[in-house]
């Protein structure tokens, strides 16, 4: 076996048993094993199926990009690797899985008012910048199930929730975007701009490529 399939399998399995754990046989493993348990499971199963996928990675070595960012791609990548950062932090501040949490002034606050899943979105857009700047085969696949993991999880969580919740879960959806920003701007918060630029700071400042705004200093 070649270290692509390898790289390919284990990203199958990464994202195929985040899938089948979170939704088929969840309620059977859970009903089984106790909810704490099963958490205990999951958990080691993405550790395994990750850390696979990146040994798999960087077997593959550097290959040969397929296309060249260029200044543009860099700066925009800069640009959405803060946002992603923001979005990230800002999670943490509320709960995303409480529909109906209101702000001060009756609707989501922070993060939550530009997309209803900021982690997703930011991981899915650290993958695609990482995708996009590095250009190489092997980032489609790494990349790639990241991508597809975080958005398609965040789908199926409202497709979950909606049908556990009902009108209390649409009355939630009507107040904020699954995509950020396609409600319009909203401000993320004093917590999540802050810890959200310290995080991209630190994170592209120790990354092993000059990234970010390190680039060009």
């Amino acid at each position: 076996m070649t270290v692509q399939i390898g790289l390919l399998l284990s990203a199958i399995a990464f994202v195929g048993t985040h899938f089948l754990l979170s939704h088929p046989l969840r309620a059977r493993l859970v009903e089984s094993t106790g909810e704490k348990a099963f958490q205990g499971l999951y958990s080691v199963v993405a550790l395994i199926t990750f850390g696979l996928m990146v040994y798999f990675y960087r077997k593959c070595g550097r290959e040969p990009p397929l296309w060249d960012a260029g200044l543009a791609g860099w700066i925009a990548g800069t640009l959405l690797m803060w946002l992603a950062s923001i979005l990230f932090v800002g999670s943490f501040v509320g709960n995303p899985a409480l529909p109906g949490a209101r702000g001060r002034r009756g609707g989501p606050r922070g993060v939550f008012a530009l997309t209803r899943h900021p982690m997703m979105w930011g991981f899915a857009l650290w993958a695609a910048v990482h995708l996009m700047i590095l250009a190489q085969p092997k980032s489609i696949v790494f990349d790639g199930a990241i991508i597809l993991l975080a958005l398609a999880g965040a789908a199926g969580q409202d497709r979950k929730k909606a049908q556990l919740m009902g009108e209390a879960w649409h009355e939630w959806t009507a107040q904020t975007a699954f995509v950020p920003f396609t409600r319009g701007l909203a401000n993320p918060g004093a917590v999540a701009l802050a810890g959200g630029t310290l995080l991209f700071l630190i994170a592209t400042w120790a990354h092993p490529v000059p990234a970010g705004i390190w680039r060009w200093i």
